[in-house]
């Protein structure tokens, strides 16, 4: 090992909702983490987030829960649903962590395992190396943890999302509920985050990779506006009243069914947790919950093993005693959530393929699946990931 490396007991990669939960839960524990985030400063882009009565689940868990509940209005219809802004999502997490927790401008480039302790060392953008006894990568769809641990490069659906908000000074007037709307391959929906701002969506075709559209908020709105002119009035009204600067446009990406039943995600002491571990398109709305259920399932499987942060401190007589209870603590977290992730993504897979097909013979063979395998439309919210 480099003597110049800094010694971390555990390391986050990348500071988003995942990461950020992850950290709070092991500091719930006390348990001490450090978060790398390779930006500047805490990133909230995408508009609003769904979190369904699962995420609220553990959110309470995290000790969160009712700050955030206080800044969103209840969606009727789903059990506990609201609609977040992420930027409130990300600041409460935030918040609540001890200080010096983030280090941004901090970006993992590679990851090898120590010689001796079989312990990650880390290889940073700034020149920098770090040894963690422990690495949790919550660097998202393009995860370099992920890449370290040989799972399957993400796939794309054909499928595109835009999100934006629009505020209304006077009120909306809207109903408190999910509105979804759909016209062959488009998809739109409008749901309130309070009495003055709506979050909206819209899932339609890819555009080119090379589109213009990706980098031009402009552009954006104007062919958004066009692949839905079809639909009500009150829709398209939506889309012309909003924000620019909420606006974005992302293609939707998934890790396939398939590949997290079978998938490697520990090795040593490294392990993946949110999209860096099951990236899924955004039909179930339970993109957000998902990480955060991860992070404290991870953080309880984990304090099982070391009660304080002191058991990290070890020497190198301790470090095989050390690594051998970290893995069963990963493989324990590993095994919890699997099967839970097995069946959100295979719903999320079908419908991406529902949306992204022009056969209608397998449009209704993926409707027969969805009917006869999965046991209720909303069986995904009634889940608790259990006490932290």
């Amino acid at each position: 090992m480099d003597a110049a490396a800094e010694e971390l007991d555990i390391v986050i990669a990348g500071g988003g909702i995942s990461g950020l939960a992850t950290a709070l839960a092991l500091h719930r524990k006390g348990i001490r983490s450090v978060v790398m985030e390779r930006s500047e400063a805490l990133r909230a882009t995408g508009a609003g987030i769904a979190i369904l009565t699962n995420g609220w689940r553990a959110l309470e868990e995290l000790g969160v829960a009712s700050k955030l509940r206080q800044t969103a209005l209840l969606v009727q219809g789903i059990g506990e649903a609201r609609c977040l802004k992420r930027s409130d999502l990300i600041k409460a997490l935030a918040e609540d962590l001890p200080p010096g927790t983030i280090r941004f401008g901090c970006q993992i480039l590679s990851i090898k395992l120590d010689d001796l302790s079989y312990f990650p060392i880390l290889q940073l953008s700034n020149g920098k190396l770090v040894r963690s006894k422990i690495l949790i990568g919550c660097d998202g769809a393009n995860s370099v943890v992920a890449d370290f641990l040989g799972l399957k490069p993400t796939k794309v659906f054909p499928l595109c999302a835009v999100r934006g908000y629009a505020n209304y000074p006077h009120g909306h007037g809207f109903s408190t509920d999910l509105v979804r709307l759909r016209k062959g391959n488009v998809m739109s929906g409008r749901v309130p985050i309070d009495n003055n701002l709506a979050f909206w969506f819209v899932v339609q075709r890819l555009y080119p990779r090379d589109s213009k559209a990706f980098k031009d908020p402009e552009l954006i709105k104007e062919l958004c506006l066009e692949s839905i002119k079809d639909f009500p009035r009150e829709r398209i009204e939506l889309i012309k009243n909003c924000d620019l600067n909420s606006l974005s446009l992302t293609t939707l990406r998934y890790r396939a069914p398939w590949e997290i039943l079978l998938g490697r995600f520990r090795n040593g002491c490294v392990t993946v947790a949110g999209d860096a571990m099951h990236v899924m398109g955004p039909f179930l709305g339970q993109g957000g919950s998902a990480g955060i259920e991860d992070a404290v399932v991870l953080a309880r499987c984990l304090s099982q093993k070391m009660n304080s942060v002191g058991q990290l401190a070890s020497n190198a007589s301790e470090d095989h005693i050390l690594w051998q209870q970290i893995g069963e603590a990963m493989d324990q977290y590993v095994k919890e959530r699997r099967m839970r992730l097995v069946w959100m993504s295979t719903q999320t897979y079908l419908t991406g393929k529902l949306l992204g097909t022009s056969s209608m013979f397998v449009k209704l063979c993926i409707l027969m699946v969805l009917v006869l395998v999965l046991p209720s439309p909303l069986y995904h919210t009634r889940y608790h990931c259990g006490r932290l």
